[in-house]
């Protein structure tokens, strides 16, 4: 086995859903643009460079971000547009390399040992690539390149948007040990101020920290946050991870309150999700439920199926069970969502009894169903066919909420 340094990449899309929308009306370029909901509990989705320089971001409140950039434009997200441009930046990606592992729909880590006679040197393979990217797609990305993969992950954020920087074998320890301490994978908020009371500011102040010290702060995780200081990270380039997870999550304008009325939403969920796997030709074995009250108190709830589906009603009716598993009481909901994980890209037979302990002969009825619906809605709309008792609000989305099917690009 050779033992020469492997050659990674993590290349990320320049905000990506921002850029998309500035890509398709040029009247934006130069200005501050938000992309996300628009109603009261509004959450921003992107924010292009322009605005980020007041202090907006992804995942802050659309309601936060317009007090600091209070002549921002602000777009309803166009998850069609985004999921498109994706898919040419990945077929950019898979003409660069074999091992490609997808993070998110914008992101993804490129293995480029021993593509050198084919691509050249790995910085001007960069320089082809973000060139490939930026003629297929007229959008920009930027690229990290090193032989650890945490390191190009740390590296591609290093000179935002349209950047390069390459981290040599051997110069690790050199590029981790002045960066902060936040910087590095597996220290939260909580991990961070914990290690800042120890005085422990960047990465090199970790590094000089004994191994069996951190194990005695932290117990198993310190092991894993000493072996990241000391640029230890084993770990291949997975192709085939395309995404974890499948889901659909409204944020609501107006408050939710009761079993019927949060049932509706999660059907007008479960049919989205399901619409998307199909569209993937994909199905998913777990299902989680996503759910948020007003005082912003958070709770998942997930379980596992027999087999894997994609059909609406199966997911409906486990994300109907474990809401039963939530206390509702006295409570008002501001957020739904509905995901399906531990997906399947292959072509296992198809059971369909929830959590059935013993099944007949595999019926793929619902699923051909399923295909014949997602595919009217796909081409004229999700209000087409939609379930009658998810309700017109449901038909129509979030109702001056924010809706989001994919994950929030950086």
């Amino acid at each position: 086995m050779s033992s020469a340094p492997r050659t990674i990449f993590h290349v990320d899309m320049d905000a990506f859903f921002a850029s998309v929308e500035i890509r398709d009306d040029p009247s934006l370029r130069g200005k501050p643009v938000l992309v996300g909901g628009v109603g009261r509990r509004g959450v921003v989705a992107a924010a292009s460079y322009e605005a980020r320089k007041y202090g907006c971001h992804s995942a802050q409140p659309m309601a936060v971000a317009l007090r600091r950039c209070p002549h921002a434009v602000v777009l309803p997200s166009r998850y069609e547009a985004y999921a498109e441009a994706s898919a040419r930046v990945f077929e950019v990606f898979d003409r660069f390399s074999p091992l490609v592992e997808a993070l998110s729909i914008d992101e993804a880590f490129l293995d480029m040992s021993g593509t050198e006679r084919l691509h050249g040197p790995p910085r001007r393979a960069a320089e082809a690539l973000r060139a490939a990217v930026r003629e297929a797609t007229a959008l920009t990305c930027s690229v990290g390149i090193s032989s650890v993969k945490f390191i190009a992950k740390i590296a591609s954020a290093m000179n935002k948007p349209d950047g390069l920087t390459e981290v040599q074998p051997g110069e690790e320890l050199e590029f981790l040990d002045p960066l902060s301490i936040g910087t590095l994978w597996g220290v939260g908020p909580k991990t961070e101020e914990r290690l800042r009371a120890q005085g422990v500011r960047t990465i090199g102040d970790l590094r000089r920290i004994p191994g069996q010290t951190l194990e005695r702060w932290f117990g198993e995780h310190g092991g894993h946050l000493h072996a990241l200081a000391h640029a230890r990270d084993p770990r291949a380039v997975v192709p085939g991870r395309d995404r974890k997870q499948v889901s659909h999550e409204d944020t609501y304008a107006v408050d939710v309150v009761g079993e019927t009325a949060l049932r509706r939403k999660l059907l007008s969920q479960a049919t989205r999700v399901a619409d998307r796997l199909t569209a993937k030709g994909i199905r998913g074995r777990k299902v989680q439920l996503k759910i948020r009250d007003t005082d912003f108190r958070t709770e998942t709830r997930q379980l596992t199926l027999v087999a894997p589906t994609s059909e609406a009603k199966v997911i409906y009716q486990a994300a109907c069970r474990l809401l039963e598993e939530v206390e509702l009481e006295g409570r008002c909901f501001r957020l739904t969502g509905v995901g399906v994980g531990a997906l399947d890209f292959g072509d296992q037979p198809r059971q369909l009894d929830l959590l059935a302990a013993t099944a007949p002969e595999p019926d793929d009825r619902g699923e051909r169903l399923q295909d014949v619906l997602s595919e009217v809605r796909r081409r004229f709309g999700h209000q087409a066919l939609f379930p009658a008792d998810a309700g017109a609000s449901e038909r129509e989305g979030s109702a001056g909420g924010f809706t989001r099917s994919v994950e929030d690009d950086d």
